[in-house]
């Protein structure tokens, strides 16, 4: 099962911001998405936003993916809750959650340079830890299976069986001497006790990275900070990021800081630590803006760049610091601000809304790959049928539903993907 290290590239699949997008406030230790509960959404904004980061990262590798909305209202879901109209309204608001928006959780992603048998392996999440996201990984996984059929370069696996949390590439980096080449996959997890959920379980990780085939010699546990956690760091993207051979990382990020460089150093002699100090950015300020929620790219001219949310430019503290790194000549020689004001009010940023996935483009479905046409296809759509705004008294009804159902049926119809329907 060998593939050619020529053919492959990393190619960034987003989650197109769905129809039902609302703040609900479900997910706990999620600061942003606690302080925004109650308030409107704004699904075509949110959408669009994220077609927009799409077209710039196209315009900047080249190559770009997707993966489109789950069915909401989740009907099998509201009568598994019993729904009737007596139940907490975050009961309700549950089988209505757009959060399979955020596909860093779709699943973690070991590429075929990784593994023994030389397939990319991907393994959806399970995201037992909240309500709302449990139920996404059974129609994450018919995605997929769909946008990633071909058997013969990849495998996809069912979600880690409960009660073994994982959350997906949220919690795994890899570093590598390029995106082709044999890897170091990291595996981030949380221990419980803390104020806020650990929802990525340190077996869920080991049973994951088992199941992939990866090098024992070449794959790295380590221990996310609690204080991270209850800060309100619920993943570990929301601190560290890494491409390449760079760690991009907030010096309170892990449990032992200097033992999980150590560690990583260990697996992965060149690795280059680009470390925020918490006297110049704080870990709620880092929090609060997401600058480690950012997506780092390798762009073709071999220098990398940042994809930070404009939030970042609006700090002091934050952009502060980014004029200095810039200054110094490191590895990241670009910050590009983006605007996805929408998803950051729900606790998601610029990582959170894609997942990585290093293969050879030819052995995808088409029909998840992003073009000029196609961006042009998706915003018409999202423009025709998205809803402008939601309420919270929204969430239940029958004209939401019907409006959010329609929505997405010609979003697919518009892709020849009916069969998600």
């Amino acid at each position: 099962m060998e593939q050619s290290g020529t053919s492959l590239t990393e190619i960034n699949f987003d989650g197109v911001v769905g129809p039902s997008h609302n703040y609900a406030g479900l997910s706990l230790g999620n600061i942003a998405s606690a302080s925004h509960a109650g308030d409107p959404s704004y699904p075509r904004a949110a959408a669009l936003q994220g077609v927009a980061k799409m077209r710039g990262n196209l315009a900047r590798l080249g190559v770009q993916g997707f993966l489109l909305p789950l069915p909401r209202p989740n009907h099998a879901l509201a009568q598994a809750l019993a729904l009737d109209g007596t139940e907490p309204p975050q009961l309700r608001a549950a089988a209505w959650s757009a959060s399979s928006m955020w596909t860093a959780n779709a699943a973690t992603v070991s590429p075929a340079p990784d593994t023994v048998d030389r397939r990319c392996h991907l393994t959806p999440a399970n995201l037992v830890t909240m309500l709302h996201r449990a139920q996404e990984w059974p129609d994450t996984k018919r995605q997929l299976a769909i946008a990633f059929g071909d058997t013969k370069h990849f495998a996809v696996h069912d979600a880690v069986p409960p009660t073994f949390g994982d959350e997906g590439a949220a919690n795994h980096m890899r570093l590598c001497e390029s995106h082709a080449a044999p890897g170091v996959e990291v595996f981030v997890y949380g221990r419980p006790g803390g104020r806020f959920p650990a929802r990525q379980h340190e077996q869920a990780s080991r049973l994951v990275a088992r199941a992939h085939g990866l090098d024992p010699a070449r794959t790295v546990f380590i221990e996310q900070n609690p204080e991270a956690i209850a800060a309100g760091a619920f993943h570990n993207d929301v601190v560290a990021v890494a491409n390449g051979r760079v760690l991009f990382t907030h010096a309170e990020a892990f449990a032992d800081q200097q033992g999980a460089y150590d560690a990583i150093r260990a697996a992965f002699p060149a690795l280059e630590v680009v470390e925020v100090p918490s006297s110049a950015v704080s870990l709620q300020e880092a929090i609060r803006t997401y600058l480690f929620n950012a997506q780092l790219l390798t762009l073709p001219s071999g220098e990398m760049a940042l994809i930070v949310p404009e939030e970042c430019r609006e700090s002091a503290a934050v952009w502060g610091w980014v004029e200095n790194m810039l200054a110094t000549n490191g590895p990241i020689r670009q910050v590009i601000p983006v605007d996805v004001r929408q998803s950051m009010a729900n606790g998601g940023g610029p990582a959170c809304l894609r997942l990585r996935v290093v293969c050879d483009p030819a052995h995808v479905d088409p029909r998840f790959l992003l073009n000029e046409a196609k961006a042009d296809l998706l915003e018409a759509t999202i423009a025709a049928h998205w809803p402008l705004q939601i309420d919270p008294s929204d969430i239940g009804t029958r004209v939401l539903a019907d409006s959010v159902i329609a929505a997405r049926l010609a979003l697919l119809e518009a892709l020849d993907l009916a069969q998600l329907g």
